[in-house]
């Protein structure tokens, strides 16, 4: 539900809100907020909440340490599973210098201006993000262990599948909060399992994607298991996966969709470092269901992009490469600027790789262009490319450096 400022100040009286969390992430996606008392709010709207930044990635140092959030009334949620009591509400907030400038380095604005600028060209795009994670047991002090919570297989059910009680919980807390998932099931590793959303708006699905996880992480602790959304928790098993789904509509009717993907081909590998940040990252790529080269076919799995079978309006390709440690609204955003780009290039999309690329020979793997083996190699990447110059600002592809990475 949308509220005005008035609104929620009235809401906070009404319902018994004691804190409000005003979220943001770092520029690696990693959530952070700062609690406020009600009484705040209309300073926090007027004025913004100063913050010391200095400690947060990519956020400056001590010299230049304060950045204000405002944050956004129409993105109001409340945290189902605090005290009914003294309730606790979130609002995600823009990040701005203390002069009221937005803040460079805030990655969902980047978002924001990715979306503005393909409406103002006629293009609207949707996102749905199906995300995987494992479940695993804790020890006798409450820390991680590598022990999957059960061994049970692609969508199998219960009793094999422990988890189901988990995501229905997960899924349960979601729609209190306004978010509605469409699927769930165990997946393929052991303990593995899957929650997919629903299409939306890209901001509405990357803020989505960043609840999702604390949602995901909380209630599995309450349940007394880690949930790791890690790109290789396991060795021997099958990678999380971010699987991305976009589609676009063009107010003018034409049929774009052919070159939306080409675009995001394209681009893809030196998108590579921001859709999977991390040195495990590759431990995942070209294997077990993930792609290794840039390629596209429709359902087959084993490729970059997929189309999934599905008609007219639920049209949409599936970017399978990204991991969850993807900061979502770089991810989002980046896609968009691919599919602009080839949207206006009218860039014709290649032939359909159908065939399995885990089990093809050389010669034919030779072919296609493959994508980063590790980190190093996606960061040079997108450091040479034109592209993601014209997409990010310096200072964030210079923190994304392999020796500035925490």
């Amino acid at each position: 539900m949308k509220y005005s400022k008035a609104e929620i100040i009235q809401y906070a009286q009404e319902e018994d809100v004691k804190f409000i969390r005003l979220a943001f992430c770092d520029v690696f996606g990693r959530q952070k907020n700062v609690s406020i008392m009600p009484e705040e709010l209309p300073r926090a709207f007027a004025y913004g909440i100063a913050i010391d930044a200095s400690s947060i990635a990519g956020f400056g140092d001590e010299e230049k340490s304060d950045l204000m959030l405002h944050p956004e009334p129409d993105t109001l949620i409340p945290l189902p599973w605090r005290p009914e009591h003294g309730r606790v509400v979130q609002m995600f907030s823009r990040i701005t210098y203390p002069d009221n400038t937005p803040f460079i380095c805030d990655t969902r604005n980047l978002l924001k201006q990715a979306v503005a600028d393909a409406a103002n060209a006629g293009y609207d795009f949707t996102f749905g993000a199906e995300q995987e994670f494992y479940l695993f047991l804790l020890d006798e002090n409450g820390k991680p262990t590598k022990i999957p919570y059960d061994e049970a297989g692609y969508m199998d059910i219960a009793p094999d599948d422990r988890g189901e009680n988990v995501r229905r919980e997960i899924c349960l807390t979601l729609e209190k909060m306004g978010i509605r998932p469409e699927s769930s099931h165990h997946e393929q590793g052991p303990g593995q399992n899957e929650i997919d959303f629903r299409y939306s708006d890209a901001l509405t699905a990357a803020d989505n994607t960043m609840t999702f996880r604390r949602v995901v992480r909380t209630i599995a602790q309450r349940n007394g298991l880690f949930a790791d959304f890690s790109a290789k928790p396991l060795a021997d098993a099958p990678g999380n996966g971010f699987h991305i789904n976009m589609s676009v509509k063009d107010r003018a009717d034409s049929d774009i969709f052919s070159h939306m993907i080409a675009g995001v081909l394209k681009h893809a590998r030196v998108m590579t470092a921001f859709l999977n940040p991390a040195e495990d990252s590759y431990l995942r790529l070209g294997k077990q269901k993930a792609p290794g080269y840039v390629s596209w076919s429709a359902e087959n799995r084993s490729q970059l992009v997929r189309i999934p079978a599905a008609p007219g309006e639920y049209r949409r390709m599936e970017l399978r490469s990204p991991d969850p440690y993807a900061n979502p609204y770089l991810a989002f955003a980046l896609m968009i600027r691919a599919a602009l780009d080839g949207i206006r290039k009218e860039l014709p999309l290649c032939a359909p790789s159908n065939l399995n690329l885990y089990t093809a020979p050389p010669e034919v793997l030779s072919k296609y262009e493959a994508l980063p083996s590790n980190y190093a190699e996606a960061w040079i990447a997108a450091a040479e490319s034109p592209f993601v110059k014209a997409c990010l600002p310096s200072q964030l592809l210079e923190i994304y450096k392999p020796e500035n990475r925490n």
